[in-house]
């Protein structure tokens, strides 16, 4: 997804050799890069509580920028493929040295170390990017979960970090985190299956397409039969049952619950969006208005009151 102006002046900032901002300046160009690129997560995020916003904008700016090198721009490199590995580098020489010349990686490494975010769970999302450079198309399920293992997955865990849990481990809470990072990214494959094919990419795995009698061909046309809607049917009720899996999760935080659940129903929502719009995700944006957000926000927040 392209962003706005904003990033590319927090970018410009960071080219230039800025290098001495303070700490506090730092989370700020995190959080002009989350408002900037994400309005659902932005959203989300309000309702955090108020000593854990910056850390989980530092968490999603240094995804961002790497998402960024290789869909948007890697301006400055001779490849998207020499962004992202000049970008997996910075990262762990981050962590390495203690301290970066990038305000993103210095206001994450901060997090990191305030919440025990070990460095590994970053390591297959550079993988994920590198892959996305190559692999446009995923045979089966199983495949795209692999995928979903480096995109979707780290963010869920480094979240269950910057939150807390009322587990013995944090790690414990990992297989709910995983669910949940799996059905919102499911969420927004399957809102934006027009958008990825103009990018060149399709996320419905081949297998469930040829199962159910839907080509790439019709894919291409945007066409919406009756084979597409068993196609979207089958794809929403997988994603549903990891929304199912997540939900049983929640109680493990130890703060946040109310911004999670916002998440929740604000992505869960899209499902109920491409059925509402009848399945045809190539006219129609699957999204819920300003009005419905707030709704679900006052479920969500009655929800967090009552789980345990």
């Amino acid at each position: 997804m392209a962003i706005d102006s904003g990033y590319y002046k927090t970018e410009l900032l960071r080219t230039n050799g800025r290098n001495q901002g303070t700490l506090e300046q730092d989370y700020e160009i995190c959080r002009q890069i989350m408002h900037n690129a994400s309005k659902n997560y932005s959203f989300s995020s309000l309702f955090l509580p108020e000593d854990r916003k910056a850390h989980v904008e530092a968490l999603y700016a240094v995804l961002r920028v790497g998402d960024d090198r290789v869909d948007v721009t890697h301006a400055g490199f001779s490849s998207a493929l020499e962004a992202i590995e000049d970008w997996r580098e910075n990262y762990w020489r981050t962590f390495e040295h203690g301290d970066s010349d990038d305000p993103v990686l210095r206001a994450y490494l901060d997090t990191a170390d305030k919440f025990n975010i070990p460095a590994d769970i970053l390591k297959p999302y550079f993988r994920a990017m590198r892959d996305d450079l190559s692999i446009t198309r995923f045979p089966t399920f199983d495949d795209l979960l692999y995928y979903m293992d480096g995109s979707a997955i780290p963010v869920g865990r480094a979240m269950a970090h910057i939150l807390g849990t009322n587990t013995p481990q944090v790690s414990d809470a990992y297989p709910a985190a995983d669910s949940l990072s799996i059905a919102m990214q499911l969420s927004n494959f399957w809102r934006d299956i027009g958008e990825d094919w103009q990018r060149g990419r399709v996320y419905l795995p081949l297998e469930d397409m040829d199962h159910l009698g839907y080509s790439e061909e019709q894919l291409a046309a945007g066409i919406v039969n009756e084979n597409f809607v068993a196609l979207l049917d089958f794809e929403i009720a997988r994603t549903r049952k990891y929304y199912a899996q997540a939900y049983e999760g929640i109680s493990l935080l130890a703060s946040g619950r109310w911004g999670v659940l916002n998440a929740f129903h604000i992505y869960s929502a899209i499902l109920d969006y491409i059925e509402e719009n009848k399945y045809n995700v190539f006219a129609q944006r699957a999204s819920a208005p300003l009005w419905r957000k707030f709704w679900l926000v006052s479920k969500a927040g009655w929800q967090a009151r009552k789980i345990p």
